[in-house]
């Protein structure tokens, strides 16, 4: 079978725990990726921006990005999808937060398509550390009167608080309207109803007739179990939490700080892999 896409999820997965990897390894592989037609895809809960920022060394204009989760897929600059929240439901969820959680220090943080909005409220410290995850953080009075389309709402919150349980709850609560999921670093993220990574991938595949057997993907997180699932070569970070390599039996030959992607890629296009 002929590969045609390869995917991959960010942090804890293609980036070392320094947030880079090796530059000169992954321009080598983009070089061969192009020859063969194989369009390399970053898909991660990260905003666009950053993302890019991600492949400055290596040529950002070289990578498709399902950014925001899967709620704004753009291939040289031009956007082939894209799902926003309405004002109502993000108050709806801002309230429901307030119920559940008013008496915990917990950030709310909304992804847009201008940049990225956090509460005057949040202290200096915590905007510092937030501000390493987006490349246009501002503060602002009222996160509701925002001018801007906004693709996500993240909510973090401390260690003591079970992703895992908030998102049952949120599912529960906003069941058809929203779709949560945990995205990392302790955070969850609301998205449109039926928006995820497989939506942003499926997208592609409809635009550039690339079906899911022609499809590999790697990630280490909740968020990219729909991805995982959706591609005929799915693979799980070494890395990741005992429940994702029970759900995908495929690991990559390296975690993510032994360049693992770079390396089962390599594997992949020299066709150890496949048709497996």
């Amino acid at each position: 079978m002929t590969l045609k896409l390869i995917a991959t999820d960010m942090d804890g997965t293609l980036l070392r725990d320094d947030r880079t990897f090796d530059y000169d390894r992954m321009r080598r592989l983009l070089d061969e990726m192009d020859a063969r037609g194989i369009r390399f895809v970053a898909a991660s809960g990260n905003q666009l921006g950053q993302l890019k920022s991600y492949f400055a060394e290596v040529g950002e204009e070289r990578v498709t990005y399902v950014s925001d989760n899967g709620a704004l897929v753009t291939d040289h600059g031009e956007t082939l999808a894209e799902a926003t929240l309405t004002r109502a439901q993000l108050a709806r969820v801002i309230n429901w937060n307030n119920e559940h959680y008013a008496k915990m220090e917990n950030l709310i943080i909304l992804s847009g398509n201008k940049g990225a909005y956090i509460s005057n409220n949040v202290p200096a410290e915590l905007k510092a550390g937030t501000a390493k995850f987006f490349t246009n953080l501002h503060q602002v009075e009222k996160l509701l009167e925002i001018d801007d389309e906004i693709f996500k709402l993240s909510l973090v919150w401390p260690p003591t608080v079970s992703v895992y349980e908030s998102v049952r709850s949120l599912r529960q609560v906003f069941e058809g309207e929203l779709h949560a999921t945990g995205s990392g670093f302790g955070s969850v993220d609301i998205l449109a109803a039926g928006i995820n990574k497989q939506t942003g991938l499926a997208e592609l595949g409809k635009t550039f007739q690339i079906r899911p057997d022609e499809m590999a993907a790697f990630g280490d997180n909740a968020n990219d179990l729909e991805m995982l699932r959706f591609v005929k070569y799915p693979f799980v970070m070494p890395n990741a939490e005992a429940f994702m390599h029970e759900r995908i039996k495929q690991d990559a030959l390296a975690d993510n700080n032994d360049n693992g992607v770079l390396a089962t890629i390599e594997a992949l296009l020299d066709g150890r892999l496949l048709d497996r």
